[in-house]
C-alpha cells in the first residue's frame, strides 16, 4: 500500500529519498485552478513533515510547466499568499524541473523553489502587466532577489518571456539544459542533495532563506494589495477583453 497521499491534479512517486510531484494536467497546461493550489498546499505540507523525504521535485505533466493561475486562483492568492511562504518554509530542498512553459504563477512558483533547472527551450515569463495587473503574486519579490532591481524591472515592466537559456545566463534560474537532458540532470542533483547529512542541508536552506522570507514579509502584503486594486480598474477590464477578442488592448490610465 503506497505511503503517498492521493491527490487528483498531482501526481506523486518516489525514487529513494526523492519524492517526484507532477501537476498534472496537461491539456490546460497546468494552469492552476483553487484544487490544484489547495492540494498544492497540501503536497508542501506532506513534505514537510515526511521522514523519507529529503528532497522533492516538482514539475508539470506534458508540454508546460505550469501556464499560471485561472482568475480564482490568483485572487486566492492575493487573500492568503500561503503558498509562497510554504515552499519558504519547507525544511526539504524542492527542485523546479521547468520541463516547459512556466508563466505569471507558475514562474513565481517555479522560483521560489530553492533550486531551477529548466529545458533550453522553456520559457519563462511574469506578463502581470499586460492583463493590467502588477506582479503581484510574488514576482516583485522572487524576480529581483535573484536578478537585482534594474534586471528584474526589465522583464517584470515590459512581461517579456526569457528563454530556460537565457535565464540561466542572467542568473534567474540555476541552469538549463536540454530537453532531452533534463530528468536526468535533475535527477542527479536530487540524489545528489538526498545523499548529503539532512540536518546540515536543512538548516542550510532555512539559513538562507532568513533574508529571503524577511523581504517576502514586507512585500507580499504591498503588492498583493496593489493586485487587488489594480484588478478592479477599467484598464484590466480591457486587458481581459481584448486578450478574448483577440486584439491589442487599449489603456486610458482608469
Amino acid at each position: 500500500m503506497s505511503d503517498l497521499p492521493h491527490f487528483d491534479a498531482i501526481a506523486l512517486h518516489r525514487d529513494g529519498r526523492v519524492l517526484h510531484a507532477t501537476l498534472n494536467r496537461p491539456e490546460t497546461l497546468n494552469a492552476i485552478d483553487l484544487p490544484m493550489q489547495d492540494e498544492l498546499g497540501a503536497l508542501v505540507a506532506f513534505a514537510a513533515a515526511d521522514d523519507q523525504t529529503r528532497v522533492m521535485v516538482l514539475t508539470g505533466a506534458g508540454k508546460a510547466f505550469c501556464a499560471g493561475g485561472n482568475a480564482a486562483a490568483v485572487q486566492a492568492m492575493i487573500d492568503d499568499p500561503a503558498l509562497v511562504h510554504a515552499i519558504l518554509d519547507c525544511p526539504k530542498p524542492i527542485i523546479a524541473k521547468v520541463n516547459g512553459a512556466a508563466m505569471v504563477l507558475g514562474a513565481t512558483i517555479a522560483l521560489f523553489c530553492d533550486i531551477t533547472v529548466a529545458a533550453s527551450h522553456a520559457k519563462i515569463a511574469d506578463p502581470h502587466v499586460r492583463f493590467g495587473l502588477p506582479a503581484g503574486d510574488g514576482g516583485a519579490v522572487i524576480w529581483p532577489a535573484l536578478i537585482g532591481y534594474n534586471k528584474a524591472k526589465r522583464y517584470l515592466l515590459t512581461g517579456d518571456a526569457v528563454t530556460g537559456a537565457e535565464a540561466a545566463a542572467i542568473g534567474l534560474i540555476n541552469s538549463a539544459v536540454p530537453v532531452e537532458e533534463l530528468d536526468a540532470a535533475v535527477d542527479a542533483l536530487a540524489q545528489r542533495i538526498a545523499a548529503g547529512t539532512p540536518q546540515a542541508v536543512q538548516f542550510t536552506k532555512a539559513a538562507v532563506n532568513i533574508e529571503l522570507k524577511a523581504i517576502a514579509e514586507r512585500v507580499l502584503d504591498a503588492s498583493f494589495a496593489m493586485e487587488a486594486l489594480a484588478a478592479r480598474s477599467r484598464d484590466h477590464q480591457e486587458a481581459i477583453t481584448a486578450f478574448l477578442e483577440k486584439r491589442p488592448p487599449v489603456f486610458t490610465g482608469e
